[in-house]
C-alpha cells in the first residue's frame, strides 16, 4: 500500500484526534504528506505535526490548517493550503464528528441551559459537523479533483495518458448508521444520512474514478469516549463485557480504501449463510465496512443483519433510555409550551 500512496496529499478533518488522528499517522508513515485540519491540535497530534515539518525529518509532510468545519470558506481554506503546500489534494476525509454532546444535544434543546445552539439560529451544530460539512467538503472535492485533471497536460501519441488515477473520498459513518439508541438521535441521524450519502454517489467511481467509500466503526477507544464520563459510564467493563475496537484497526481499514489502485480489494466476514469465514471483495464506490473488534464487514444496503458482536455493544445504554425516558415526565422539558 507504502507505495500506492507515497508522493500523495491528503486532507483529513478531524485528525488532532481519535481516528481521523491515527488514519493520518497511518498516511505519513506511507509517505503521503497530510494537511491536518481541526479546530486544534491535542498534544499527541501536535508532536505528529511537528516530526513531519520538512522534508529533511520525514518523506511526508503535515501541515495544519485551523478549521471550523461548520464554516464554508474555512473548509475551501483547507484546499488553498493544499494546493498552495503541495500542489493540490489527491485524497479528502471529512472525518471530523461530534457524539451528541449536551451543548448540542436533541435532549438538549436550544434554549436550555447545557446548550449552545442558539434558539434564533435554525440549526444544530452537530448537524453542521457530521453531516453538513462531509457533504460540503465533497463537493469541493470533487471539483477539485475534475479541476486538476482538466488543467493537466492532455496525453498525445508520444505521451500516452497515464494511469487514470483514482480520486478518493473517506467517510467515517458509525455502527450508528444502522442502529438507533435512544440516546443519540441527531447523531444517528448524521450516520444514516452519511451512509446514503456515500450510497449515492456511487457512480462517480465507474465515470469519473472518484471513489466515495466510507468505514462504520463501533466503540472505539478515543477520547470522544475515553474523556466523557455521561457516555463511559454506559460500557460494561466486566470480564466479557463490552469491548473497544482501536482507532489504528480503522484507519488500516480506510488506508485500503484510499488507495490507489483500480483493482483494489479488501478482506471482510463472510456473506450470511456462507459460514464463519472471510471473502475478498472489490473496493468500489458507495461501500460501506463496518470496523469492528477483529472484524470488517461489508455493510449491505437492503437485507444487512446489522451490527453485532465484540466492538459492537454498550451493554449499558438501557441506563440512559431510563433517564431520559424519565425527564420527560418532568414539566419544562425544551422550555414548556410552545
Amino acid at each position: 500500500m507504502a507505495a500506492l500512496l507515497a508522493g500523495k496529499t491528503a486532507i483529513v478533518t478531524g485528525a488532532g484526534s481519535g481516528i481521523n488522528l491515527a488514519f493520518a499517522r497511518l498516511l505519513l508513515r506511507k509517505q503521503c504528506n497530510v494537511v491536518f485540519a481541526d479546530l486544534a491540535l491535542r498534544p499527541e497530534a501536535k508532536e505528529v505535526v511537528a516530526a513531519h515539518t520538512s522534508p529533511s525529518r520525514s518523506p511526508a509532510r503535515a501541515v495544519f490548517q485551523q478549521t471550523d468545519v461548520r464554516e464554508w470558506p474555512q473548509l475551501e481554506g483547507m484546499f488553498h493550503t493544499a494546493t498552495k503546500e503541495f500542489g493540490g489534494a489527491d485524497i479528502v476525509c471529512p472525518g471530523a464528528g461530534i457524539y451528541e454532546p449536551s451543548f448540542s444535544s436533541f435532549w438538549h434543546p436550544p434554549g436550555s441551559p447545557s446548550s449552545r445552539d442558539p434558539g434564533n439560529s435554525s440549526r444544530y451544530a452537530l448537524l453542521d459537523i457530521n453531516l453538513i460539512h462531509p457533504i460540503r467538503t465533497t463537493q469541493l472535492a470533487i471539483a477539485h479533483f475534475l479541476s486538476r485533471r482538466t488543467s493537466s497536460t492532455p496525453p498525445t501519441s508520444s505521451n500516452p495518458p497515464p494511469h487514470k488515477p483514482v480520486s478518493p473520498i473517506i467517510h467515517i459513518s458509525s455502527i450508528a448508521g444502522q442502529s438507533t439508541p435512544l440516546l443519540a438521535p441527531l447523531y444517528n441521524v448524521s450516520k444514516h444520512g452519511i451512509s446514503g450519502f456515500v450510497r449515492t454517489l456511487a457512480p462517480l467511481d465507474p465515470h469519473h474514478n472518484i471513489r466515495v467509500t466510507a468505514v462504520a466503526p463501533g466503540v472505539i477507544d478515543t477520547p470522544l469516549w475515553r474523556e466523557n464520563p455521561e457516555k463511559l459510564r454506559l460500557l460494561d467493563d466486566r470480564e466479557g463485557g463490552d469491548e473497544w475496537v482501536s482507532a489504528e484497526e480503522v484507519a488500516e481499514v480506510m488506508g485500503i480504501l484510499v488507495a490507489d489502485e483500480e483493482e483494489a480489494e479488501v478482506e471482510v466476514m463472510a456473506a450470511p449463510g456462507d459460514g464463519e469465514g472471510k471473502r475478498r471483495i472489490k473496493v468500489e464506490g458507495g461501500l460501506v465496512l463496518e470496523v469492528s473488534k477483529g472484524r470488517v464487514r461489508k455493510v449491505e444496503q437492503f437485507g444487512d443483519e446489522g451490527p453485532k458482536g465484540a466492538g459492537n455493544t454498550v451493554g449499558k445504554m438501557g441506563i440512559a433510555d431510563e433517564e431520559i425516558l424519565e425527564m420527560l415526565g418532568q414539566p419544562g422539558w425544551g422550555g414548556g409550551e410552545v
